[in-house]
Parts: structure tokens; sequence; C-alpha cells
């Protein structure tokens, strides 16, 4: 098989023609998609700032006193002179036009009677003769005028069925209603309001008056009399009126609110005014007062704001005074104590270490003179404690330390102590270290605390320490499964030298200040320590720690409220 090649020309000639898009096309296409990208982003535009405009006034709304107030007093004036305008414009309208009809039907009753007068001799085979008695009489009409205004009168004179007409102004019989002309045909006297074309052939509204001309002739000879009368000035009139009304009732309802503004800021502003000084004293300023002006109401609420304030000031001086002189007596007597405990801690070494040479007694009274003195140590030492806490001078030596070595060293330092009251520590910790940026006395001193507390109020059953870690935060679950705390007793388990059985001796030997320092020490660390209880269901600490020295914590990585909660009685 063989290819044959054909001329070049040839090839060109029967090669279809390959169109290309015009550029009138393609920029047609590229200004229809600029068009609709602007005109989304246009929306988006308007969508964004309806919405901050939304919030704007809703937060406005709500925050402003003034602004509510009004708001409410426009809707209310707003609609109250709405009702009267209307109240108002539809009595003038049908005032206006029921002195135009009066005037009208009297100008139309007299216009008959003149008419009978014109028409009485007109033969009624003679069309020529009726139709010039016709012209003539609409003619006298028009030209005689009346007291309600400018007017077009048709005249139709009708025998058999063959009428007959002569008008004022073209067009003006056939916009005649029908019903209107039935109630002339049945002769009684009629009106009726329509738009009727004027010279110009638009519609206007038009009073139309119709009444039977009497005649001589019996039979069936009748003659028709119609009166249009335009009610253009009557619209002009109530135009002016309508306008003059909005505009009274715009400028009357922004005058009411206007002074409904004012009314309210004057009440408002000194209200303001002493918020703004209450917040200034509740951030310590305490000299601040509001100004008296006048004796009315307002002057005696500043009167009284400012007396609470002097009241308030005295108070809190005198509490800070004292607080400062509590804070000082305590730190004082425990550094005064500290020297003459030294020497009889020192005294009581010496006859408890001899107390074998003693007799039973003696020997006795040397150890719990040493246990006693001991606690007392313990006591002084919290006193002092807790007196640099009162006084800010606390300070956190924090440093990286594993969280579960640390729990690991509390439980084996209180291990006999649960073995005497016969209870089992039970130690749950990660395999991974738990590195945490903390102060380790402060911390160890905390789990003691809870650890002692719960072998105290265990009643003999097992103690559960449990230790866990996220990627923020680090907490230690202390909980036993004893008498348990109500909701009244959690919250004042950590209020200073508190019990909530005061008959109950305590056997671990605590100064009662115990949890007071522990609650202390982890806010030092910016953690938490909280408590749950269920009377007979025991009750659980927990310690929350962040992970640095500067976090912040957000949630803790064990539930406050054990999962299982065993009924009381249950074996452990």
């Amino acid at each position: 098989m063989t290819r044959t090649d054909l001329p070049r020309s040839d090839v060109d000639a029967q090669a279809p023609p390959v169109r290309t898009p015009s550029r009138s096309a393609a920029e047609l296409r590229r200004i229809r998609r600029g068009l609709r990208r602007r005109s989304v982003r246009l929306r988006r535009r308007t969508y964004v700032l309806s919405r901050r405009l939304a919030v704007r006034a809703l937060r406005t709304w709500r925050s402003s006193l003034q602004v509510r107030i009004g708001a409410i007093t426009m809707v209310v004036a707003g609609t109250v002179v709405v009702i009267v305008s209307l109240v108002l414009f539809s009595q003038i309208r049908d005032q206006l036009l029921s002195v135009k009809r009066q005037a009208a039907i009297d100008q139309a009753q007299a216009g008959v009677i003149y008419a009978q007068t014109q028409v009485a001799g007109i033969a009624t085979g003679d069309a020529a003769s009726v139709r010039s008695a016709l012209n003539r009489t609409v003619t006298q009409l028009v030209s005689r005028g009346g007291a309600a205004g400018d007017f077009d009168v048709v005249m139709i004179h009708r025998t058999g069925d063959v009428p007959r007409a002569a008008e004022s102004r073209p067009l003006l019989r056939r916009a005649l209603p029908a019903d209107l002309r039935a109630a002339v045909d049945d002769g009684r006297q009629a009106w009726q309001y329509a738009l009727v074309p004027d010279s110009r052939r638009q519609p206007q509204p038009t009073l139309l008056i119709g009444a039977a001309v009497p005649s001589d002739s019996a039979g069936s000879q009748q003659i028709e009399l119609y009166y249009a009368f335009p009610l253009d000035q009557e619209q002009e009139s109530l135009s002016l009126i309508r306008s003059t009304v909005i505009i009274s009732g715009v400028a009357l309802t922004l005058f009411v609110v206007g002074i409904g503004v004012l009314v309210t800021r004057l009440v408002v502003d000194p209200v303001r005014r002493a918020a703004g000084i209450a917040q200034r004293l509740a951030d310590g300023q305490l000299e601040q007062r509001m100004v008296v002006r006048g004796e009315d109401d307002l002057a005696r609420l500043a009167t009284s704001f400012n007396a609470m304030a002097d009241s308030l000031q005295r108070q809190i001086t005198q509490l800070e005074g004292l607080s400062q002189l509590q804070q000082r007596f305590t730190s004082d007597v425990s550094h005064e104590l500290r020297t003459p405990l030294t020497t009889v801690q020192m005294a009581a070494d010496v006859l408890h270490d001899a107390r074998g040479d003693f007799p039973p007694h003696v020997s006795r009274s040397a150890e719990l003179l040493r246990a006693e003195l001991d606690r007392f140590e313990g006591l002084l030492t919290d006193l002092l404690e807790i007196s640099r806490y009162d006084a800010g001078a606390a300070v956190l030596d924090a440093e990286p330390v594993d969280l579960g070595a640390l729990v690991a060293r509390v439980a084996a330092g209180m291990w006999a102590l649960s073995e005497r009251h016969d209870s089992e520590l039970v130690v749950n910790r990660p395999d991974e270290d738990v590195i945490a940026e903390v102060d380790a006395r402060r911390v160890e001193r905390i789990l003691r605390n809870l650890v002692g507390n719960a072998i105290e109020h265990g009643a003999g059953r097992p103690i559960e320490i449990t230790l866990a870690a996220n990627r923020t935060a680090a907490a230690v679950t202390v909980r036993d499964f004893g008498v348990g705390l109500s909701s009244t007793d959690a919250q004042h388990v950590f209020d200073r030298f508190w019990r909530a059985d005061p008959s109950r001796v305590r056997t671990v030997g605590g100064s009662g200040l115990g949890l007071s320092i522990s609650l202390e020490d982890a806010r030092l660390h910016g953690g938490w320590l909280q408590v749950w209880g269920q009377p007979g269901a025991g009750a659980q600490f927990r310690l929350t720690l962040p992970l640095t020295a500067d976090g912040d914590l957000t949630s803790s990585p064990l539930p406050l409220r054990p999962a299982v909660v065993r009924r009381p009685g249950a074996p452990a």
C-alpha cells in the first residue's frame, strides 16, 4: 500500500476551514466573568456589612437604655401620630367632598328647572330643532356657572329608541357610567364619583350628577341632564393637606422622641456616673465620690451613694488594718514561739531519751510531751506558711520534676501511717515519666496532706492514688471510701481549722491548716485543687497542675467525680 502525496494547493483547498472565536466574543465573555465576580464580591461585602451593622445595632440595643427608650418612644409616638393623621385626613376629605357634592346637587337642580323652560316647546319629530334646542340649552347652562366650580354638561333627548345628545366637551357622554344612566332613566336624581377623560384624554376624578328633565309632552319623549364637576381643585387641596399632615406628623414624632431622649439622658447620666464610680471603687480607688447637684431625687441618690462609699471605705480600711494586724500578730507570735519551743523541745528530747530510768507514768508523760511538742512545731510551721501567703510573700521555686517518682515517694512515706489505720495505698500511674515544672516541696506537701486526710477519714478501706497527664496538664486524684462529704461540707473543706464533725478527734495529728495550705500551694502553681464527696461513698480530691510554670489550665486529665461510685457498705 502506497501513499500518494497531493499537491499543497489541493490539500489546502480540501481542508475544512478552522474557525477561531472572534476577538469581540472573547472580550465579551471576559467582561461577563469580571462582572460576575464583581457581583459576587459585592453581594458578599453587602452581607458582611449588613451582618456587622445588625450585630452593632443589637449590641447598642442591649447596652444602652437611652437607645431603647428612644426607639420605643419613636414607635409609640409614630403609631399615635399615624392613627390621628389618618382620622384627621379622612374627616377633612369627607367634609370637603360633602360641601362640593351639596353645591353640585343644588346647581344641578337649578339647571334642571332652567332646562325645563328651554325645551318645553321642542317638536319631537323635527331632529334639527331638537338638536338646536339641546345645543342652545347646554351652552346657556355652561355660561350660567355656579358655586360648585367648573363643570361640563350633557343633555340627552330620547324619543323611543332614538337618542339625540348635546355635550359641552367631546367624549363626555361615552364616559357616563351605565348604573348612573339607569338611575336617571328611572326618573331619579343620582350622583357618582368616576374617572372621566379630560380635554387631554387623561382620566380625572369627577363628580357626576344626573337628573331627568320634566317635559310637557307625554309618551315616549324623555330628556336627561348630566353635570360633570372635575375634582382637580379638591385633589390639589387634599394633596396639600396630606403633605402638611405628613410633615407635621414627622416633626411631632421627632419632637416627642427628642424630649424622651433628653429626659432619659437626664436620668441615665447620673446612673452611668454612679456605675463608673462604683467600678473604680471596686478597683480599689476608695476616694471616688459622686458630685451632688440640687436637691432632687438624683441629688439624694448621689448623697446616699457617697454615704455608702464612705461607709465602705471605713469598713474596708478597718478590715485591712485588722488583717494586717492579724498577719503581723500571727507572724510575730510564730517567730517568738520558735525560740522557747526549741528550748522546750531539747529538754523534752533529753527526758524522752532517759524515759527508761523513770517510773512508768513518768515515762509515758515524757512520750506524750514529745508527741505534743512535735504537733505544736507543725502548727507553728503551718502558721508561718499561712502568714507568708497572707502577706503575699510566698515564692514558687519551679523546676522540672518527675511527678510519678514524687507520688511514689509520698506513698512510701505514708505507708506506715496507712498500716496503723489498716488502709492499703493503691498507686496508679502511667508507665512513661510525667515531667512538670513545679515546686517539688510544695507539691509533696499537698499530696501528704491529701493522703493523710484520706487515711484519717477512709475507715480502714483502700486509698487510691491516681496520676495522669495530657499535653498541657497533669492531675493526681486521692480517693477514699470512708464517711464521705456532703455538698455543704465540700464548700468548707478548705477553710482554716474547719471540721465536718467537731466532736471527732484527729488521729493523724494535723493542725487543721493542711488543706488550706494545700489550696494556696495549688493556686501558687496556677493549678486547681477540687473535691468531690458523697455521704457514705467516700471522697475524692483532685490536684491539677500545668506542665509548664506559666501555663494556663483549660481542662483536667482526670474526672473529679469517680466513674463508679460504690454503694455504702460495699466491700472495697
